[in-house]
């Protein structure tokens, strides 16, 4: 498990993060080798805004993933995650993008799921 979600702006490609995201989170050796419990999602953003000063034309790109995962994991651990998806990402070297990742827990105790 974990559930990747991918906010970026819409000037962005999703198809380029979804496997950049996935790779950086098998890499990480955190979930099962075969990465069927990995989920990874887009959410392009077409009306945003980042800072202060904004220009209509060209407004700063963003790309902010959260990555929830099942509590219980060490610090260190959730560290190295957040660390290998934004360095996965920084090899698309974009100009003038915020790129920003956080690893955020889920309760175990509250979780649900099925599998239909």
């Amino acid at each position: 498990m974990p559930h990747c979600i991918i906010e970026h702006s819409s000037s962005i490609e999703s198809n380029t993060l979804i496997p950049l995201v996935f790779n950086a989170s098998m890499e990480s050796s955190l979930f099962e080798k075969n990465g069927s419990d990995i989920k990874v999602r887009v959410l392009p953003v077409e009306h945003y805004q980042t800072g202060a000063v904004q220009s209509a034309s060209s407004p700063a790109d963003f790309i902010h993933v959260t990555m929830r995962i099942l509590s219980g994991r060490k610090t260190e651990q959730k560290l190295m995650l957040s660390k290998l998806v934004l360095e996965s990402l920084t090899t698309l070297a974009l100009k003038g993008c915020s790129t920003s990742v956080e690893v955020v827990d889920i309760d175990r105790a509250s979780y649900s799921k099925i599998i239909s």
